[in-house]
Parts: C-alpha cells; structure tokens; sequence
C-alpha cells in the first residue's frame, strides 16, 4: 500500500469539497444553524403554558390557590371561565393546555381539615407535553399545600422528601438534547461527504480515470474515507466550541476520551456512507440511500425516546445502531465526566461497525469495479 498515493487522493477529494462554494456552505452553514435552531427548539421545559381556570368556589382558599398559579412563571392563566360548555372548545382549539376546575366546596373541605378535590383536563394530545405540565402543577399544588398548612398553625407531614439530581442540578434539558444533536449533525455530514464522492465522480465521469490509476481498490477506499473523517472532526470541533460557550454545557471528562469516540463513529459513519457510495450510481440515489439509513439511526438511537421503552426485538435492533454508543460517550464524558475505562463498552462496538461496514464496502466497490 502507498501512502504518497492515498496522501494524493486525500488532498485531491478535500480540495474537490472545498473548491466547490456549495459544497463549503453545506458543510459549514447548515450544521451550524441546525445546532442552534434545534438546540433551542428542542426542549422538554415548559414556559408559559396556557391554563384556563374554571372556579366554582367562593372562598379565600380557592382565590389563593389561584394566586399561585398565576405567580408560577410557568403558568400563564389565559382564561377564566363558567360552565363546563367552555371547556371542550377551549382544549379543542388549542387555546389552552390545561383546565382546572376548582369545585363548589373546595374552601369547605380545607376549613374541616379533609381532603378538598381538585379536577385537571388536559390536551393529552402530546402525551409528554401534558405529564410534564401536570408535574409543574403538582409542585405548585404542593407548595400551596405546605404555605396553607403553616397559616392555619397545623402541622404538616414528618417525612419531608428532598431529592437532589446528579449530572444536571438544574434539570435544563438542554444538556441533554444539545450533546445528541451534535451526534446527529456529525452522522448527516460524514455520510453526505462520504455518500456522494464516489456518486460525485460517476455523474462527472472522472470515475473511470481513476480506475486508470496506480490506485488499488483498498487505497481508493482509504483515500475517500479520510476527509469524512477528516471534516466531521473538525464539525465536531465546532460544535463542541458552541456547546461550552453558547449553551454553558460543562465538559466534565476527558477531552481525549470524548474524541476517541468521536473518530470511532466517523469511522462507522464513514463506512456506511462508502457502502451507499459504492452502490449509488448518481448523487440523487446516493441522497436518498444516505436518508434511508439516518431516519431509523436516528429514531433507534435513543436520541429522542429511551431505548428501554422500545419492544424488544427493537432493542435488538439498536445494537446496530453506532449513534446509539456515541450518544452515550458524549452524554457521559460532558455531564458525567467519564474516562476511558468507563466507556471502553461503548468503544469496541463503533469500532467494531466501522471495520465491518467498511470490509462491506470495500467488497461493493470491488464488485462495482470489474
């Protein structure tokens, strides 16, 4: 194997990339925009959420009770209503996402010390959406509960649970959705990159020249998958920079370690992008191959719903998935600040994939050859 010849293919492929100004605008503008539109788009915190109030109850508990969720800055109370004709358009129509109703003897039944009702209507259209905002009511109802109890001079519960959350003491979501996004832009771009360069040369019919060459098939392959690598490391970089200073994300582990896993899943991002390129015949079909494989990379990572609530044959599934093992080295080496040795697991399957995808492409590009 030459190294002066696949050095000379590498140059040759980074300069086909960088010589093209569309090429260097996908390559830099989208992930960019990408990683800041979904970065703050992308949130399972709920501010502002509209609440209709539908209060039957006179009494000085119920208007305070009221008062709370008003002061929530989470709560926004958009409508006061009279009926129950009101609720149905009200949840129907999206104005509102919640509704409580607060009934006719709810002062009665805290005044006698007994247990006062309290009914709440959601929009369970967005399952997620409703459970997180009936846990932000819970706390404001608790919280009310503890303040109501200390003005009546009664005595409230001897167990008193507090709870403290490792990793993310403020509970933002954004820390972890912003490290998996920086997974998903990385794999958009190595298999793009990767996807279309032999594709690229078939449509210019540069193709054949290079068959001409003193390139054999293996340092061919090497050649077009070093600037993937090459360019999602420094994507990677990029993003990494905006993570720390644009979203204050911390980087608690080892540098080295989270890039380890980085060119491991470029690795196998790489190799399947090559297996699309090998099979592709013109830059559309190798588009189109490379969307077919990121849809479900993406939705059997984990990046979105946990794989532990997946069937299991599904489960099964995910082990395929390289996005799977980097979503976890990235997640644990910021937040949780893991080392080599605690992520040695998720290593060996990225490199295990790379090396077999890239074998598989390399017997396609062979086929595809002769």
């Amino acid at each position: 194997m030459n190294l002066n010849h696949i050095a000379a293919l590498v140059l040759k492929e980074l300069l086909a990339v960088l010589r093209d100004k569309r090429s260097r605008f996908v390559l830099i503008a989208p992930p960019v925009v990408q990683l800041l539109v979904f970065s703050f788009a992308a949130t399972y915190d709920l501010n502002h959420v509209p609440v209709a109030i539908y209060n039957e109850d006179q009494g000085s508990e119920a208007r305070e009770l009221i008062a709370h969720i008003e002061g929530s800055p989470t709560f926004e109370v958009v409508a006061q209503i009279s009926g129950e004709s009101e609720v149905a358009p009200l949840i129907d129509n999206r104005e509102v996402l919640m509704v409580l109703h607060i009934g006719q003897n709810f002062s009665a039944h805290l005044q006698r010390g007994e247990r006062a009702p309290l009914q709440v209507i959601l929009d369970g259209r967005n399952s997620n959406t409703a459970m997180v905002a009936m846990n932000y009511l819970r706390t404001v109802l608790l919280d009310y509960n503890r303040n109501w109890r200390a003005t009546q001079g009664r005595s409230g519960p001897q167990v008193t649970l507090y709870t403290r959350a490792w990793y993310n003491e403020n509970l933002q979501s954004r820390w972890f959705i912003v490290p998996g996004i920086m997974g998903l832009l990385m794999l958009v771009v190595a298999l793009l990159v990767t996807a279309l360069s032999v594709a690229r040369e078939r449509e210019a019919g540069t193709f054949d020249q290079l068959l001409v060459t003193p390139l054999r098939p293996a340092e061919i392959l090497i050649g077009k998958a070093i600037p993937g690598i090459i360019i999602g490391v420094l994507e990677a970089t990029l993003i990494l920079v905006l993570m720390v200073v644009l979203f204050d994300i911390p980087l608690r582990g080892d540098l080295g370690a989270l890039y380890l896993g980085v060119v491991l899943f470029l690795l196998s991002a790489v190799g399947v992008g090559l297996m699309i390129s090998s099979i592709a015949v013109t830059q559309q079909q190798a588009i189109l191959g490379a969307f077919l494989f990121l849809v479900p990379a993406v939705i059997l990572s984990g990046f979105s719903t946990p794989i532990a609530n997946m069937p299991e044959v599904v489960q099964w599934l995910t082990y395929l998935d390289p996005l799977r093992y980097f979503l976890i080295v990235v997640r644990g080496v910021m937040l949780e600040g893991d080392s080599y040795e605690l992520l040695l697991h998720q290593y060996w399957p990225m490199a295990v994939i790379g090396a077999g995808s890239l074998a598989m492409a390399g017997w396609l590009f062979r086929r595809r050859m002769y």
